[in-house]
């Protein structure tokens, strides 16, 4: 055997395996009021960069990617890179345009205010 040959097993040895990125649906709490309907998403360690919020035909997408940086060889790994994703149907009478979200201590918060014509209002009664 040749040293060239035997160099390129050598290396072909030393490749470090890429990981697959595992997909978590984030726990969600979700609260209703007259005015807006408000979610909290737990995505710990993402960062506002990695962080997608789309709403499109009543369909809301969640997804955020935590990448952990790392130091030397892993001997036990149970904390890694993750996609955190989540879908939900929301109603119609969301005002899209008006959705505010905001990324707080790995806690993702999704306001999404409802169009008037949505809000409940009260009847006036008058006397004829």
């Amino acid at each position: 055997m040749d040293k060239n040959t035997e160099i390129a097993k050598r290396e072909d040895r030393n490749l470090e395996k890429t990981r697959e990125l595992y997909e978590v649906a984030p726990a969600v709490d979700i609260y209703e009021n007259d005015d807006e309907i408000l979610l909290y998403a737990d995505m710990p360690g993402v960062v506002k960069e990695e962080v997608s919020v789309n709403i499109d035909n009543g369909r809301l997408s969640l997804s955020g990617v935590r990448k952990l940086e790392t130091g030397g060889a892993a001997s036990w790994e149970e904390f890694g890179n993750v996609e955190f994703v989540r879908n939900f149907s929301v109603p119609q009478t969301i005002d899209v345009e008006k959705v505010k979200a905001e990324l707080k201590s790995g806690v993702l918060a999704l306001h999404m205010p409802k169009s008037e014509a949505a809000k409940p209002r009260q009847i006036e009664i008058k006397t004829a």
